[in-house]
């Protein structure tokens, strides 16, 4: 191999030279702030010098050759770029838990299968507080390297309440020695789901949750959402099929005869026949990208997200990525900037119903920008997860821009300017033709908030029910 000539600095380094120092650096973890870590990387045995490699958000995948940013982080946005949900996993824990300055420690962590979306989703109920358990991901025959080095830095102390466990761990998954664990038994999701809310509620001493969220089993797309939810409420999980109901959901269900039971998708996911068995309320939509947005818009009582306005923190995953809902939950429990979990069906760029809904929910000021609420949305993978170009036009929709009153969105044009009378009631989004794609034009029916509070939803009464259900 051809050494590079030494007097020529990193910056001025062929794309080739980089891609070769990024290649042979050796991980070792440094820190993280404000959720991008920064990682030193040294292999003093090599002729080739090291280049400035950047790693986002602490999970030991190099980004990509050139500058650190976009894809660490734009004005709105900021990128857990990890090549798979294991390494977003152990990015998020240590941006949520950073433990450099004596700081941030926690007292246990979850460990769950890298390989089952249902009984790692399932576990999402102890990220909550007071639990506060950061989830991680790990194989049946080893451990991965990126949870060991972030169990290593989060050294989390044992939780007292449950006679100093340090990790939870879920299904048959290995564990690093040396840590006190309490294994969560069992193969059906809905059993896993069924032990983890006795043992949440032995840990908080709360009889009931405040709510029961229940999800397809097979459709891991209209699943999904429900992580970020159960990492903020600390509701528990459960699971059904079409017209099926786990025997694990059901002694949930009964066990909190007087809690509110939601499902979470459409009827072809979880039917009406199971929707009368639960005496549920439905909340969702076929399509995976509107059902997380119905969610993120759905409140009843005080069940749901209630996003109908701008000043919140957001996160975005692939639906090819089921993990990552679990790896990115932690950022939606209180501590940071909670918010509901949205989702794409593709890389490349914000799909219509996705723009709509960011569109609606920008902030905006009117004289003095400094008191103005913002947005903040994690992009959850790498560029093949989520683009650059992506990442770009979230911020664009995301920014804060300034508006002429408080009744118009910021930076959108409406044109016509009434209703009826024949009038072009319009809104078109502005500056994503700047990013390669046309401007985007949509009616005020998907600019609008729909009705999503509890009277609207199909299905039947939230109340009270029977044990013998």
């Amino acid at each position: 191999m051809t050494s590079l000539p030494s007097p020529l600095p990193p910056s001025l380094w062929s794309d080739t030279a980089r891609r070769v120092a990024a290649v042979i650096a050796l991980l070792a973890l440094a820190g993280i702030g404000f959720g991008i870590g920064y990682l030193v990387f040294d292999d003093s045995g090599d002729d080739v010098a090291p280049g400035p490699t950047q790693v986002i958000a602490g999970t030991g995948q190099p980004a990509d050759a050139g500058p650190a940013f976009p894809q660490q982080a734009t004005r709105n946005t900021t990128r857990v770029g990890g090549a798979d949900p294991v390494a977003d996993a152990a990015g998020v824990a240590l941006a949520t838990y950073p433990t450099q300055g004596g700081v941030g420690a926690t007292a246990a962590v979850t460990i769950a299968p890298a390989d089952n979306w249902q009984q790692a989703l399932a576990a999402a109920p102890l990220v909550a507080t007071p639990i506060g358990t950061p989830i991680l991901l790990s194989n049946q025959g080893e451990v991965p390297q990126e949870t060991t080095d972030a169990l290593t830095a989060l050294s989390p102390k044992g939780l007292e309440k449950a006679a100093g466990t340090q990790a939870y761990v879920i299904g048959d998954v290995a564990v690093p020695d040396g840590l006190k664990v309490s294994p969560v038994a069992g193969s059906d999701p809905a059993d896993i789901a069924d032990a983890i809310d006795g043992e949440r509620e032995k840990l908080t001493g709360e009889k009931d949750p405040g709510h029961i969220l229940v999800v397809s089993s097979t459709d891991s797309s209209l699943a999904m959402p429900a992580a970020a939810w159960a990492a903020r409420s600390g509701d528990p999980i459960l699971f059904a099929d079409g017209d099926q109901v786990a025997k694990g959901t059901m002694n949930v269900v009964r066990r909190h005869p007087d809690t509110p039971v939601f499902v979470l998708g459409p009827e072809s996911a979880i039917s009406d026949k199971a929707l009368k068995k639960l005496d549920a309320t439905r909340v969702g939509a076929e399509d995976p990208v509107d059902n997380a947005i119905e969610f993120a818009r759905f409140t009843d009582g005080d069940f749901g997200w209630n996003i109908n306005d701008p000043g919140h923190g957001f996160a975005i995953a692939n639906i090819d990525r089921p993990l990552d809902a679990v790896a990115s939950a932690p950022l939606a429990a209180t501590g940071g900037s909670p918010g509901p979990l949205l989702l794409t069906d593709t890389a490349a760029s914000v799909p219509p119903a996705l723009e709509s809904f960011l569109s609606d929910t920008q902030p905006g000021f009117e004289d003095d920008p400094t008191r103005a609420v913002f947005n903040h949305v994690w992009i959850i993978g790498d560029s093949e997860a989520i683009s650059i170009p992506f990442q770009a036009q979230v911020d664009q929709l995301t920014k804060l821009a300034p508006v002429s009153n408080a009744t118009t969105p910021p930076d959108l044009t409406v044109p016509g300017g009434g209703q009826g009378g024949g009038a072009d009631t319009s809104t078109t989004i502005p500056d994503l033709g700047d990013l390669g794609g046309a401007p985007t034009t949509t009616t005020p029916e998907t600019t609008t908030p729909p009705d999503t509070t509890g009277s609207g939803a199909a299905g039947g009464s939230a109340g009270g029910r029977g044990s013998g259900q």
